[in-house]
């Protein structure tokens, strides 16, 4: 992994922003910078004249209501993997033990 930042650029809603980034999570900040830039059209839909800040503040919301979302899903996927391995765990038991 290099920890030399290096400059990006990307657009979003049409403005060119230039962030420092190490070299392997580049891909991965283009593809964010895509994300946001196709929620921010989407919530601006064909009305130009919406504020930016307010178009960001929502774009934004709706994306931290999916991340939320998405850990939530992840949390109650581990705990019942946890509940199934503690089961399986208690049946080998009960097999070697008896």
């Amino acid at each position: 992994m290099s920890s030399h930042a290096e400059p990006v650029s990307v657009r979003i809603l049409d403005r060119e922003y230039t962030v420092g980034v190490n070299a392997d999570e580049r891909d991965g900040l283009v593809a964010a910078a895509r994300l946001l830039d196709a929620r921010m059209r989407e919530i601006r839909g064909n009305n130009r004249m919406v504020a930016l800040d307010r178009v960001a503040v929502l774009a934004a919301l709706n994306l931290a209501h999916e991340v939320q979302q998405l850990r939530q899903e992840r949390d109650a996927q581990q705990r019942e993997l946890a509940g199934t391995l503690d089961t399986l765990n208690r049946r080998l038991d009960g097999l070697l033990g008896g």
